[in-house]
């Protein structure tokens, strides 16, 4: 369990974010069209996990915005918008701001997503929806940058979840095969989070102070 403040004050989550170099958790997420996507329907594609906690408030619409100038950027990348917001408020959003270039996608018929990745948030006036977070996974989507925003009304790093997708190497290493050396979590503490790098991997553009 973790914890996240609203304005100063603390509120629980159901959980912790999934751990660096392991497989993401699957999941089944709605789309604005209605149709269910698991995390296997991405196969071989790096991904970007935008998650907040609802679309009309300030801070998670800027979240989108930003994303969305970001994806030309990225080359075998596809970012996911996620919030329990209904299908219908996501592509009215979209067709509002004019957002084209990410997938946005609601926890309309399952909510495991929010159990499974820790980030329901469990008291205060946002109980049930899902905590800010950004969690980046590679073509065999293990978790190779994530970061729990500590305080709900501020931005994520979007700067240090960029250049770990753009630095996705896709190899064959799995988390037992020395994937800890490209992977770095970003604490809610204000400190780099980082497994035993004691070589420097995790450096100051992979990830940084909340």
């Amino acid at each position: 369990m973790a914890e996240i403040t609203m304005k100063g004050k603390a509120f629980r989550t159901s959980g912790s974010l999934p751990a660096s170099g392991s497989v993401a958790p699957d999941f089944l997420l709605t789309t604005t069209d209605l149709s269910d996507v698991s995390l296997s329907d991405f196969k071989g594609t790096r991904l970007i996990l935008n998650i907040f906690p609802s679309l009309y408030t300030r801070v998670c619409a800027e979240s989108i915005r930003r994303f969305n100038q970001m994806a030309d950027s990225l080359d075998n990348t596809k970012i996911l918008c996620i919030s329990r917001d209904l299908p219908f408020a996501h592509e009215r959003f979209n067709a509002q701001e004019g957002i084209d270039n990410v997938i946005s996608l609601s926890e309309l018929r399952d909510s495991e997503f929010g159990a499974n990745y820790g980030l329901r948030i469990m008291d205060g006036p946002f109980a049930g929806l899902l905590a800010r977070a950004v969690i980046v996974v590679d073509e065999k989507h293990r978790v190779i940058y994530s970061e729990m925003v500590s305080e709900v009304g501020e931005e994520p790093d979007y700067e240090a979840a960029l250049e770990a997708a753009g630095s996705a190497s896709g190899d064959d290493a799995g988390p037992e095969q020395g994937v800890a050396d490209e992977v770095c979590t970003k604490a809610s503490t204000g400190e780099h989070a980082r497994l035993e790098d004691d070589d420097g991997a995790c450096d100051d553009g992979r990830a940084g102070n909340v």
